[in-house]
């Protein structure tokens, strides 16, 4: 018997990995989690849009007619104060839905309702005030066609509109699943997908702020260092 005991003996595994076997087994499916996967390809494709984006940006902003670049005053280049308020609605945005992930952990219900709709409340509430600085903009006769500094803020930013508009979408099911479904086990997950794509969001956000607020002379060299 102690032959065949010895041949079922796996010595690639120390005692502490086979004390813990459990928690392993564990990590090994967060690893090979198919939605953290598919997050994360959607994640890098979004950022190589962006990125093909901002460097078409800083290439068309060596052109004449680039009109955010001639001194003359235009929005919000010249008056950030409403994208300064609309980062802050995105940036509470992101902090509910990662408070909600850690009541979830916690089996919190009434936390974990209370955080995701604050989430998707100020999720919401950016794209109305996004929409509304469009309305804006426009009143003041800074259309899409007028330059290419109009369109591509109208791009950058409704781009960037509809990629949360889906998380949102996404969203609506997790909250679907928080009143229907008991187990938090199974919500803590799919909530802290959606807090990630929610953070990473933010970031893209706070990448275009800089960039549409930036000076003149500073999208000059950040273009000079791209070599255009």
């Amino acid at each position: 018997m102690s032959f065949f005991k010895t041949l079922q003996e796996k010595p690639w595994e120390t005692p502490e990995t086979v004390s813990v076997e459990g928690s392993h087994t564990d990590a090994i499916d967060q690893t090979l989690d198919p939605a953290k996967i598919a997050l994360r390809f959607i994640m890098a494709v979004i950022s190589v849009l962006f990125f093909l984006f901002i460097i078409t940006f800083l290439s068309r902003s060596q052109y004449p007619d680039f009109e955010a670049l001639a001194g003359q005053p235009w929005q919000p280049f010249s008056d950030a104060s409403r994208l300064w308020i609309n980062t802050l609605i995105l940036a509470l945005a992101s902090l509910s839905i990662q408070f909600g992930v850690r009541r979830a952990r916690e089996q919190r219900s009434d936390a974990v309702v209370i955080g995701v709709s604050l989430a998707a409340f100020f999720s919401i509430l950016f794209l109305v005030a996004q929409l509304d600085l469009w309305r804006g903009m426009l009143s003041m006769g800074f259309y899409v066609n007028t330059n290419p500094a109009n369109s591509y803020f109208y791009a950058l930013t409704g781009i960037h509109g509809l990629h949360l508009l889906g998380g949102l979408i996404v969203l609506a099911n997790v909250v679907f699943r928080i009143w229907y479904d008991e187990k938090f086990s199974s919500i803590s997950r799919p909530l802290q997908h959606c807090a990630t794509y929610w953070h990473f969001l933010f970031g893209i956000w706070l990448l275009l702020f800089a960039l549409l607020t930036s000076e003149a002379e500073t999208i000059n060299t950040l273009a000079g260092l791209c070599g255009f």
